[in-house]
């Protein structure tokens, strides 16, 4: 990526909930999409004492989204990633065109 975007949101916001905490904790998450940017690569955050390094930064469209990404969001497949996402969003539609920033990340060990 040439040309970084806008910061859109603090990088600590970046995973939350309870259960992908635990997956990322555990190795399982290793991809997060949002609507907006969190953190660039080379950038660290935290969880529970655990450091984390983004290696990737990228907006493809939801429609490009793979059952191994689905998994890599700490989800068993993509059916199930979608249907949580329309349940927490109500209202929203799958679009396929819909640009998402995909922030990939690692465990950094120290």
């Amino acid at each position: 990526m040439s040309e970084l975007p806008k910061r859109t949101c603090a990088i600590e916001r970046l995973v939350t909930h309870e259960k992908l905490v635990a997956a990322t904790l555990a190795g399982t998450k290793t991809q997060q999409r949002r609507d907006g940017v969190y953190g660039f690569p080379g950038e660290r955050f935290e969880l529970q004492g655990v450091k984390f390094e983004i290696t990737d930064l990228r907006q493809p469209g939801l429609g490009e989204m793979t059952e191994q990404d689905a998994q890599s969001e700490g989800y068993p497949n993509l059916e199930m990633y979608k249907a949580l996402i329309l349940r927490m969003h109500p209202g929203m539609e799958w679009d396929v065109e819909h640009p998402v920033w995909v922030h990939e990340f690692a465990r950094v060990d120290e």
